[in-house]
């Protein structure tokens, strides 16, 4: 059988998604875990790779196993068998073309940043603290030229490995919740650090060290070298994975800190 499942993760201590051979990783502790209960390897495919130190809410993952267990045997088996960093939220048995990374019609970033004078402790490494006062309502504007299908080459690292740098993104917004900003990104796919190298040139604008139209300019440009900093690793959520309804993938609202980062919902992509 074929089943999906959702896993919420902090990254802090991973060096990213991907299983390594000298790093901890996310998939090695949830490959790890399912074979546990499973009594044999298990591979699984997730819907989008996470960097070193970035946390997901809602990531999607498949895997097959001949194993009979009922899906509460599967769900807290595997989460008594996973490290306190990183559990399942739900499982379901999903048809046997179904793909967490193929299926996925989009997917949801949410980069948050604490815009206060002095750091919390209690979120180290959860936020990008940023002293400066931030005007949200011009990084939101900033924002919009993004829109649509265009070569984001401005936007990715020089180690990406992706044969084209064109993708087409969806939505894009910045909000307010208090001292909290949040900029949350929807699109069919990323380039590697492309949500962090737009968090770091939207903080430029919002800051008032660039122009508003100015990260137009650099879209438009398509040079690395002339966009913001990348944006530190902690503050970025992999938020959500948008599937045909037809999928059966459960659209699960988040608790605790998470229903914090996800409470944009007007920033929010149809479906």
């Amino acid at each position: 059988m074929r089943f999906a499942a959702g896993i919420e993760y902090a990254g802090t201590a991973y060096a990213g998604w991907q299983r390594q051979n000298s790093a901890p990783s996310v998939q090695a502790e949830v490959e790890r875990a399912l074979g546990f209960v499973a009594d044999h390897p298990v591979k699984v495919v997730c819907a989008g790779r996470t960097d070193t130190g970035v946390h997901a809410l809602g990531q999607v993952i498949h895997f097959e196993t001949d194993a009979v267990r009922p899906l509460r045997g599967w769900l807290f088996g595997a989460n008594t068998n996973l490290p306190q960093d990183v559990a399942l939220r739900w499982i379901v048995p999903v048809a046997a073309d179904f793909s967490a990374r193929y299926s996925a019609l989009a997917r949801t970033y949410r980069y948050v940043i604490l815009n206060a004078p002095t750091r919390a402790p209690l979120l180290s490494n959860r936020v990008c603290l940023w002293r400066s006062p931030l005007d949200a309502a011009r990084m939101h504007a900033a924002l919009q030229p993004l829109v649509g299908q265009h070569d984001y080459s401005a936007f990715r690292a020089s180690e990406c490995q992706s044969k084209s740098p064109v993708r087409r993104l969806e939505r894009i917004g910045v909000e307010r919740h208090g001292d909290f900003l949040v900029l949350s990104v929807t699109a069919n796919a990323f380039l590697h650090h492309m949500v962090r190298n737009i968090a770091g040139s939207a903080l430029a604008v919002g800051e008032g060290a660039r122009a508003v139209g100015w990260i137009a300019e650099v879209l438009a440009g398509r040079d690395r070298a002339v966009a913001g900093i990348t944006a530190p690793a902690g503050g970025l959520y992999f938020a959500k994975v948008r599937y045909p309804e037809a999928a059966g993938i459960p659209a699960e609202a988040p608790a605790g800190l998470s229903a914090i980062i996800g409470a944009s919902q007007s920033l929010e992509a149809p479906g």
